[in-house]
């Protein structure tokens, strides 16, 4: 873009009060009129645990109720095979209500809809699908549930400045595995995002998220934790916006060279532990693909 040319400066000193007076002005406008930012969490890696491709690769949950479960995983070889012979082929990060309700989320490429697969804190599992709405991507990489239980947040693949809210499959008593679970309201973002695999709640409004974005364009670092600050808590009513901030990049370690993948995330809320999932490359995501730990610091 070529320069414009420089303004003619005014001398006068009554010129130069009165701009600073507006200046003044404006400046404490738009000070009051901001809200306060939302302090950025540092997350520092503690150690690590090895994650097997078939069945720990794609997604991870901590599971509360009962009392002393044990962490749940998900990957291809945890795929039942009465769910992938329907066409539901991919599954993606799971997650559990405080409350005992444990949702995993599923694609398909050919059945037009999303299906979140929910065992309730009997051990009944029942399946509920999501109609695609008009220009909704197939991808359900993930599922994020309120600390209420009762709302539920996924996203879609690719580049986005959302992310989708529906209610809680089994824990909010509006969803029926017979009707079509609806999107309920939506989480605006005022920074784009690429390629989220996982997120997981931290607090009433506050999200920690694992982007495999490949570029780095977006925040400068490719594969970024981010920290996303919701303006309210989700209700379904109505939208809210979300605050996002990238906190660092995942660790990217491995024997072989190529690119890595970062999958899903969890917060133990008990231990204040973070775990992240990423693959590593080429035939190293058989050997060496690590499950990393984070304490906040």
């Amino acid at each position: 873009m070529p320069l414009r040319p420089a303004r003619r400066r005014r001398t006068t000193a009554g010129t130069a009060r009165a701009g600073f007076l507006a200046l003044a002005v404006a400046t404490v406008t738009v000070l009051s009129a901001a809200p306060p930012a939302a302090a950025a969490d540092t997350w520092t890696e503690v150690g690590s645990d090895r994650a097997g491709p078939l069945t720990e690769s794609q997604g991870l949950a901590s599971v509360e109720v009962p009392a002393n479960s044990a962490n749940r995983y998900t990957g291809i070889g945890t795929i039942p095979f009465s769910v992938s012979t329907r066409g539901w082929n991919h599954v993606g990060d799971p997650d559990a209500s405080y409350d005992g309700y444990y949702v995993e989320p599923y694609q398909s490429d050919s059945n037009n809809a999303k299906m979140f697969r929910v065992q309730a804190p009997g051990g009944v599992w029942s399946e509920y699908v999501h109609a695609l709405g008009s220009g909704e991507a197939l991808n359900n990489s993930w599922a994020a549930i309120t600390p209420n239980s009762q709302w539920m947040l996924s996203g879609e693949w690719g580049t986005m400045t959302r992310f989708l809210v529906f209610p809680t499959p089994g824990a909010n008593s509006a969803t029926s595995p017979s009707a079509n679970l609806p999107q309920a309201s939506t989480v605006r973002l005022d920074h784009a995002v690429r390629d989220v695999q996982g997120c997981d709640f931290t607090g009433p409004t506050t999200l920690l998220c694992a982007s495999d974005d490949p570029a780095g364009t977006l925040f400068g670092i490719t594969k970024p934790l981010l920290q996303i600050d919701l303006s309210a808590e989700p209700n379904g009513a109505s939208d809210v916006t979300g605050h996002v901030t990238a906190l660092r990049q995942l660790p990217l370690r491995s024997s072989c060279s190529g690119t890595f993948e970062a999958e899903g995330i969890d917060y133990d809320r008990r231990s204040g532990t973070l775990r992240v999932i990423v693959v590593s490359p080429g035939f190293c995501v058989l050997t060496d693909s690590k499950t990393y730990r984070f304490t906040r610091s």
